[in-house]
């Protein structure tokens, strides 16, 4: 594959379950003050039976590399968008070795065969030509600061 190693479902591997959970909460929720418990409780939804929410874990053996969700919603303003891949990150030591990319067409692959025919993604503008070259549209700009982006079936 790439340097990731494997991708796997969170259920198959949970011994990662508190590092995705330490990284997504100093990434993202940290800075706004929200409780590790309270990103830790939304993570374990994703161990649940349901194909939304998953969360996809980057690894080479016990070596943790990365991870990304697909979500039911990302954006409060569009609650009518769903799923969303959400939470992609990849570990400094091995980013642009392609483990940011199988995170995502791993994400949207499964949503594809749980029957949706598009994913959506929210990332700051500097992140767009990412995103794009990876075949994400660009869907809508400047919504609460960032970028909406769609990936159709197909």
């Amino acid at each position: 594959m790439t340097s990731a190693g494997t991708v796997s479902d969170l259920r198959r591997v949970p011994a990662f379950t508190a590092v995705v959970a330490e990284r997504v909460w100093r990434a993202w929720w940290e800075a706004d003050g929200v409780p590790l418990a309270a990103l830790r409780a939304r993570l374990d939804e994703s161990l649940g039976p349901n194909a939304v929410p998953t969360t996809f874990v980057a690894h080479e053996g016990a070596r943790f590399r990365g991870c990304v969700a697909l979500i039911a919603s990302d954006l409060d303003q569009r609650p009518q968008l769903t799923p969303w891949a959400a939470a992609l990150w990849v570990e400094p030591e091995v980013r642009a070795q392609g483990i940011g990319a199988a995170l995502l067409a791993h994400a949207t692959e499964a949503a594809f065969a749980a029957g949706h025919a598009q994913v959506y993604l929210a990332a700051e503008a500097p992140l767009a030509p990412y995103y794009a070259a990876r075949g994400w549209a660009l869907s809508e700009s400047d919504v609460d600061g960032l970028e909406i982006f769609v990936r159709r079936k197909g």
